[in-house]
């Protein structure tokens, strides 16, 4: 079975099992490695993957071929993104000094866009002057050296910011569970519709309670496509994005999902939904 999906630290812990012929019964996976703005994109191609990790930004697009599995991806609390801006003098303080300025942010189909459009339609009057669409990993760089004004990061760079010398101006995960009561959706893992969808969702869970029963199981695996992630910050990056809404989505898990996804149809940011494909 083809799969894929991100070589971050969670979806290699996720998967590791599986991918390793740990599941009795599960079918061998032939997995494929890619950051979510080309997974987004395989699952808009007609001989995509079977199963794929997928920003829950791009479901509107792929729901009609593929299905959402109540388990596997990330969803959660405390573990949003961040609009950060430069350190002294430079930095921004407030929202509002947005307007009129130039953003990078690492993807404009993701579930950091869409808070950040949301955030900047309540916060910033008359919108950023610019978005720009820059590869995650030079965002801090370009945030610290001034080529741009603020910048959107995900993932590690919740840990790592302060070393650029940047400051936090938002941390949207926080606003958006303030604004909704609700958890993040982050990333979704989707199966094409023509599967035995019952059958893929259980493997994919025995995957998961796999790796928290071996948690040093997977650590090899995890630390190979970790792009030079130290263990520590690996670690974190697991404890943040590997919890009760990987196992099981919920009525929590589901509700987050259909506000995000409802909220950003009205902002014209995704096509509109029938939330019963959801499930």
């Amino acid at each position: 079975m083809k799969i894929a999906y991100s070589p971050c630290p969670n979806d290699t812990f996720v998967f590791h099992a599986w991918a390793h012929g740990l599941l009795p019964g599960a079918p061998a996976l032939d997995v494929t490695y890619a950051d979510i703005d080309i997974t987004n994109s395989l699952a808009t191609a007609s001989s995509g993957p079977e199963v794929l990790k997928i920003s829950y930004a791009a479901l509107p697009w792929v729901l009609n071929d593929y299905a959402l599995l109540p388990c596997g991806g990330a969803l959660g609390r405390g573990c949003g993104p961040l609009v950060l801006s430069a350190g002294g003098d430079r930095g921004i303080t407030a929202p509002a000094e947005l307007a009129g300025r130039r953003v990078a942010v690492p993807s404009e189909r993701s579930t950091a866009y869409l808070l950040f459009r949301l955030w900047t339609a309540q916060q910033v009057p008359g919108g950023v002057k610019d978005i720009v669409v820059m590869p995650f990993h030079e965002i801090m760089p370009a945030v610290r050296d001034g080529r741009i004004d603020a910048g959107l990061v995900i993932h590690e760079a919740r840990f790592t910011y302060p070393s650029y010398g940047l400051n936090m101006l938002s941390d949207l995960g926080s606003w958006w569970e303030t604004d909704t009561g609700l958890p993040i959706p982050l990333g979704a893992i989707i199966a094409r519709r023509s599967l035995d969808l019952d059958a893929i969702a259980r493997w994919t869970r025995a995957s998961v309670e796999y790796a928290w029963a071996n948690p040093d199981a997977s650590r090899s695996y995890v630390m190979q496509h970790a792009q030079e992630m130290s263990p520590e910050v690996a670690k974190a990056h697991i404890d943040l994005y590997v919890n009760e809404f990987t196992a099981n989505l919920g009525e929590d898990g589901y509700a987050a999902i259909t506000a995000l996804l409802t909220r950003a149809a009205k902002e014209g940011l995704v096509p509109e939904i029938d939330p019963a494909l959801l499930r």
